[in-house]
């Protein structure tokens, strides 16, 4: 595979931000890694996503916005479990 030029990088890029920008309206806590399906409204866009990236990229920006969200939560601070929850563990 060769590297991406610079109008394939930076359309790989729109897509991407297409995409995150239709999770953000639609499913903000929306986890790509996770495995879960995404909103019905944003099949398309992560379509032509996966279509303009590389799949190392596609698969580096998922873990990355899956990042983002970890750090923003911590960054709230710890909620701790309720009961109900700690009964499930």
């Amino acid at each position: 595979m060769t590297f991406p030029d610079k109008e394939t990088r930076a359309a790989c890029w729109a897509a991407r931000d297409e995409y995150w920008a239709c999770l953000e309206q639609h499913a903000p806590m929306h986890s790509s890694t996770s495995g879960q399906p995404e909103p019905k409204q944003c099949v398309a866009l992560r379509k032509l996503y996966e279509k303009g990236c590389p799949g190392q990229w596609v698969k580096h920006f998922d873990r990355k916005r899956t990042f983002e969200q970890f750090k923003a939560k911590m960054a709230k601070g710890y909620e701790p479990l309720n009961e109900q929850q700690q009964q499930n563990y």
